[in-house]
């Protein structure tokens, strides 16, 4: 037969597991045609000479926020440059399905820490659905680079049926008939191929714009029989939860993980939670997270954390980032739009006292650290404080790391930059974390906080730990970042065997190197031309394919991604190998 494409003599990796081989692969139409120990007929075909190199299914990434990103940039290039050829979004209770532009901007943009006008805009524009099946339809027609898929949020779907003041009002509770529409919508969505419904618990995620400004998102003030309703239909159907927990008070995982068994003959819930990490402010954390989820799966749940491979490094503009959003004080800064109004508020010297109050509790629920010696500047127009942390700048002024902080952040407003690592940081227990059965890879929140953190090429990095540090095999690697996923989430993705859809990604073991780490700017086309943060190791990706064709290689961008159709909606449990012909 003659083929599309052969990948010739590279080392082959089929997703599940098995041990890797060196192999031929013929493409054609879309899927893996062949793969043979002699070299294939290439008559006509184009061939991709893959010597020394690793050949795989693409990367899966479980956890994105590309809801509005997708609308108007559906090449979605930051992940398949990295060789991620299939993203989920509409994570942590958010997604666009039901919810009006506006409210949809309000829901998204503090969040997520997108440009709210962007948000707001790109909806108003392309948003022409009110279903679920509307929606997939919707994006089946946008020229889509890698393939999507999705999860439906609770704070979207409460917020569409209750409005978003009721449903962000904690002395409102939905109506029975309330209830009921939100499982209707909830099974709609299922019944369109969507894997489930995500939900969110933690209470320091706020909303943003005038009219209901800091309050929390829906999902949060959701009771217990509006959870049980919704669960119920997840349990019987076999789709997945995917939640954060309540970080203020960590005992409410408690009955959430019990939630998760399935009790008396029914179902569990399949569960997957944010997230497993080794967090400096609570270093004894991790020890406890695989022996949990082993207890509650002996006890018949189907449970998993999900987990960053990598150091989790943030970068903030002045005092604008998430962590902050935590304890008191930052979230009143935070809710101030105005920068007069911030400013002001920010030199009171009560205000400063709250926040040494809170910054110096050791014994508050946290995730960042709360340590200015731990906070460096990288950039500043005061060059004498660039290269110094802020505990450092402190201690030359002779004043408090907090009130350092502050008169930076209040005479420089976003143009002091500084990062900090708030977790998984040890390298011997970032790999034990990676190696626990119950934690999934993912949670690089792509498309989410484009000023704050660029974890697109986690998957690479994983890879390049196990290949040089041997803690866990490279198949066993592939495996977990490909077919594990698409296996629990149901989805026909992350393999590569004959009569699988194309999508894969050819690595060069040799540039699995320091540049993985090296962290670039580059103009986010869907958010006005700002410069988010991003990865640029474009010698480690040979290319990356999608259904067959060339997405990405030689360290640029096929000319037609986003502009051809590549990508899929990938629906549960359609039939291996399923391709759309409108992608050929």
């Amino acid at each position: 037969m003659g083929y599309d494409v052969i990948i010739r003599g590279g080392r082959w990796f089929d997703g599940t597991g098995a041990p890797s081989a060196v192999r031929h692969l013929g493409l054609k139409d879309g899927r893996v045609a062949a793969v043979s120990e002699t070299e294939l007929d290439a008559d006509g075909a184009q061939v991709v000479d893959a010597a020394d190199k690793w050949v795989m299914p693409g990367f899966v990434d479980i956890h994105t926020h590309y809801d509005a990103e997708v609308l108007s940039a559906p090449g979605l290039g930051e992940s398949v440059r990295h060789g991620v050829t299939t993203v989920v979004f509409g994570s942590c209770s958010l997604s666009t399905v039901h919810v009006d532009p506006l409210d949809a901007a309000d829901l998204f943009s503090r969040v997520e820490a997108v440009p709210r006008e962007h948000v707001l805009a790109t909806l108003e524009e392309k948003k022409t659905w009110s279903s679920a099946s509307e929606y997939i339809s919707a994006l089946e027609e946008l020229p889509l680079g890698p393939n999507v898929a999705m999860f439906l949020g609770h704070s979207d779907l409460r917020a569409a049926v209750m409005g978003l003041g009721r449903s962000t009002d904690k002395e409102v509770k939905p109506t029975d008939g309330e209830i009921r529409k939100m499982e209707l919508l909830l099974v709609d969505a299922l019944r369109s191929g969507m894997l489930g419904l995500s939900e969110m618990r933690n209470p320091w995620d706020k909303l943003d714009g005038d009219r209901y400004r800091s309050r929390t998102l829906p999902s949060t003030y959701a009771g217990r029989a509006e959870r049980r309703r919704l669960q119920r239909i997840l349990r019987s159907s076999g789709r997945v939860l995917q939640s954060v927990p309540n970080l203020s008070f960590p005992v409410a995982l408690i009955p959430a993980l019990w939630s998760a068994i399935g009790w008396g003959g029914n179902k569990p819930l399949r569960t997957s939670y944010l997230t497993a990490a080794d967090v400096k402010a609570n270093p004894l954390i991790m020890h406890i997270m695989g022996p949990v989820a082993r207890l509650v799966n002996r006890l018949g749940a189907d449970f998993r954390w999900q987990h960053l491979p990598v150091p989790f490094q943030v970068y903030a503009d002045g005092i604008d980032l998430v962590v902050f959003e935590e304890f008191g004080a930052g979230a009143a800064a935070l809710h101030l739009k105005d920068q007069v109004e911030r400013n002001t508020l920010l030199q009171d010297e009560e205000y400063r006292r709250w926040f040494r109050r809170e910054y110096e509790n050791k014994f508050s629920p946290r995730v960042w650290h709360r340590d200015f010696y731990d906070a460096h500047i990288v950039d500043c127009p005061d060059d004498s404080v660039i290269g110094k942390t802020f505990g450092q700048v402190g201690d030359e002024r002779g004043i408090h790391p907090v009130d350092a902080f502050l008169d930076l952040v209040v005479e420089h407003g976003t143009k002091v930059r500084w990062h900090t690592t708030i977790s998984n940081h040890r390298p011997k227990a970032l790999n034990k974390l990676s190696s626990l059965p119950e934690v999934q890879m993912g949670f690089s929140d792509a498309g989410a906080h484009l000023r704050n953190m660029a974890f697109y090429n986690f998957p690479l990095r994983l890879l390049r730990r196990a290949h040089q540090e041997g803690f866990m095999t490279i198949e066993r690697a592939v495996h977990r970042l490909t077919g594990e996923l698409a296996s629990w989430y149901g989805i026909d993705a992350g393999h590569l065997r004959e009569g699988d859809r194309a999508d894969l990604v050819i690595v060069d073991p040799e540039h699995l190197d320091s540049a993985l780490d090296e962290i670039h700017e580059a103009p986010a086309e869907a958010f006005g031309g700002m410069r988010r943060m991003v990865n640029r190791n474009d010698a480690t990706v040979v290319a990356t394919f999608v259904a067959g064709s060339r997405v990405f290689g030689e360290g640029e961008y096929s000319p037609d991604l986003g502009h051809r159709r590549t990508g899929r909606f990938l629906r549960v449990g359609e039939a291996r190998g399923t391709v759309d012909p409108r992608t050929l």
